[in-house]
Order: structure tokens, then sequence, then C-alpha cells
């Protein structure tokens, strides 16, 4: 991105205290900060998995939900997916729906990197021709999410921890599963 990013640092209780670029951020010792996860589908209901890029700090190489980011200052979290939506995949996005809002989580990679966030959690409609960017995604898929739930419980180890809490989460899964059924 032609800006820098940060992440906007949380107490415990979820209030904003701060902020850290976030590359700097996210170490050994991760603070608690503001994150979204965004699970992108096409007209037919299909979900867009992404694998991450091996150039990623965190989880290189992984598959993952279609889109995740930071808000910045200033920013809603609808706003940063629309902007990351864009600049991760090329997609355009429409019908932004909250679908595990208090997802919070703390997971350490085998790198001893850690994630340590607040997330909520969306689903979005594509409503154009997905276009990678390279230093993000390496490659994608889209099925749905009866396929999706078979490849979790045969090798969770092939998907970051924060989409297999996600969709393994009953009210989580089921509203992703409506929202699919929707569009």
């Amino acid at each position: 991105m032609s800006r820098q990013e940060h992440v906007i640092l949380l107490d415990e209780q979820g209030a904003a205290i701060g902020t850290q670029e976030k590359y700097a951020a996210h170490n050994t010792a991760t603070p608690l900060h503001l994150a979204f996860s965004c699970w992108l589908f096409n007209a037919k209901g299909e979900l867009l998995l992404t694998r991450r890029a091996l150039g990623k700090k965190a989880w290189p190489g992984v598959w993952t939900s279609s889109v995740c980011g930071h808000p910045q200052l200033n920013e809603t979290s609808e706003e940063a997916l629309i902007r990351r939506c864009q600049y991760e995949v090329g997609a355009e996005v429409k019908n932004i729906t909250p679908v595990y809002p208090a997802f919070r989580y703390r997971e350490i990679d085998s790198s001893g990197i850690v994630e340590n966030e607040v997330c909520p959690v969306f689903a979005a409609q594509v409503t154009n021709e997905i276009m990678l960017n390279r230093d993000e995604v390496m490659e994608y898929r889209w099925l749905n999410l009866k396929d999706l739930r078979q490849a979790i419980e045969a090798a969770p180890f092939l998907f970051s921890p924060w989409m297999e809490l996600q969709f393994t989460h009953p009210p989580a899964r089921d509203a992703l599963f409506q929202f699919a059924h929707a569009v």
C-alpha cells in the first residue's frame, strides 16, 4: 500500500489505547489489537478461499478466509474491509454483513509470531473478477462451504487458525451458510 499501515492497540476491554506500525506490532509478544476477517462469496454462493503469500510474516502459505486486515485510525471495519478487498484480491463488494462481531483470538505460528486480535468477522458478495496482489495472496479457489467443512475436518493444519476458529463456531458457521444461500 502507498502509506505505512498501523494497528490500533486495545486494552483488555477492547478500548483503543494507541497505535503501532503493523509489521513491528506482529512479533513474539504481539499486543492486543483491532483487525477484521472477511469471507467473500460469488453469485453462486461459493467462498473465495485464499492462500497467503509465502512472503507473509505470519502463517505464510496457509489457506485462509478471503481477506483479513486492520482498520486504520478514523476508519470503520467496513471501510477497512472494502479497502483491503480491493488491495488484496481486486474485489469490489456489496452486502457486507457481520457474522461474528465478537470474535477474539490469540494464536502462535511455527516461527513464534503471535496473532492477538479482536477481529470482527464479516461476509460480503464479490461483484467483479478477482485480480490477486501476489504480495498478499499466492493462489485462490472458489468452493462451497460443505467442501470447506470436509477439508478443515480432514486437514486443519492447512488452514489459518483464525479461519478454523471462525468456521467451527456454530453461530458464525450458520450465518455463513445462510449468507451463501442468500446470494
